[in-house]
């Protein structure tokens, strides 16, 4: 039997995109993949998800989506897609345990955030460590507090200028003695007088107890070790979209992000559609990768019926 639509992935996108599929009458099956939920399970308190004012777990948040999908019909299993074939239709996909064949997919895999790997990153991860100054730069850990960004980008800029609404001190971390970010960009970090550059310089270990303290800063230049503390320290080093199963069978940017049509979740292949921080290379947030699903599900619906 072959399937109306299959949904790699389990996020907000993916869990958008099988509740609007189901409520479709599309009966859609999904991968949901070894990590269940997405990186949302690794947040803490997500406080700018509409309805919940008090904040929730990123846990529970998915498992409530999770919940309503299984409510509506959605059919989950609990494996990891490694390869499809989208030369022809119906498309064909291989798991760990099975191979089927779909009229549709919607591609919902993420991006996971690129880390340094440094001694200390593990143990404070979500614990003073972060790779969403949006997501997390107002929580109470961070309000009035000395807060690090690493990153030499116009996203590391962004993020220090966002950070520089709560925090009391913000370092920007570079590795060299120019920053890649827009020159407007650099002109709004000159000019805040919050905002400090620490150039040539790299970040070598994150230190605490129970949470974060301090990092040790490198001068790539004469290796001189320094400790400087802090409450937070934000990554803006870049995300790696989970693509690699595709083996370039779909049209992916330059750092491996599947393009999409303009205004649509369409990919270049007819009957594919991605959604979710897979295809946003600015936004990565869990509103608009679940706005996303719910437009790849509708685009679904559309050319399942021949309406587009």
């Amino acid at each position: 039997m072959t399937e109306k639509v299959v949904i790699i992935g389990s996020g907000p996108a993916g869990h958008t995109a099988a509740i609007y599929a189901a409520r479709a009458n599309l009966n859609p099956l999904m991968f949901e993949g070894i990590q269940a939920g997405g990186q949302l399970t690794t947040t803490t308190v997500i406080e700018n998800f509409p309805g919940f004012q008090e904040g929730i777990n990123g846990m529970e948040l998915m498992t409530k989506m999770k919940e309503q999908s299984l409510h509506a019909g959605v059919r989950i299993l609990s494996e990891e897609i490694h390869s499809v074939q989208l030369s022809s239709r119906p498309f064909k996909v291989k798991s760990q345990t099975q191979e089927l064949e779909s009229e549709t997919l919607i591609i919902a895999t993420g991006a996971t955030a690129k880390k340094l790997n440094i001694p200390g990153e593990e143990q404070f991860w979500q614990r003073g460590i972060s790779a969403c100054a949006v997501c997390d730069g107002a929580l109470p850990a961070f309000r009035n507090k000395v807060l690090v960004v690493i990153g030499g980008g116009d996203s590391a800029a962004e993020e220090a200028l966002h950070l520089s609404r709560f925090g009391s001190k913000i370092y920007l971390i570079h590795r060299r003695d120019q920053l890649r970010a827009s020159q407007i960009m650099q002109k709004r970090l000159l000019k805040n007088p919050k905002i400090e550059i620490i150039w040539n310089t790299v970040v070598t270990e994150a230190k605490g107890q129970k949470i974060l303290e301090s990092v040790n800063l490198k001068n790539v230049q004469n290796g001189e070790i320094k400790n400087l503390a802090c409450s937070g320290l934000f990554y803006a080093i870049g995300h790696t979209p989970n693509t690699n199963f595709l083996k370039n069978q779909i049209l992916l940017d330059k750092e491996g992000f599947i393009i999409t049509q303009s205004n649509s979740t369409k990919t270049s292949i007819k009957g594919v559609f991605a959604c979710g921080d897979v295809q946003d290379r600015y936004w990565k947030q869990a509103i608009t990768a679940a706005g996303t699903g719910c437009m790849a599900a509708l685009e679904t619906e559309r050319f399942l019926t021949g309406v587009d």
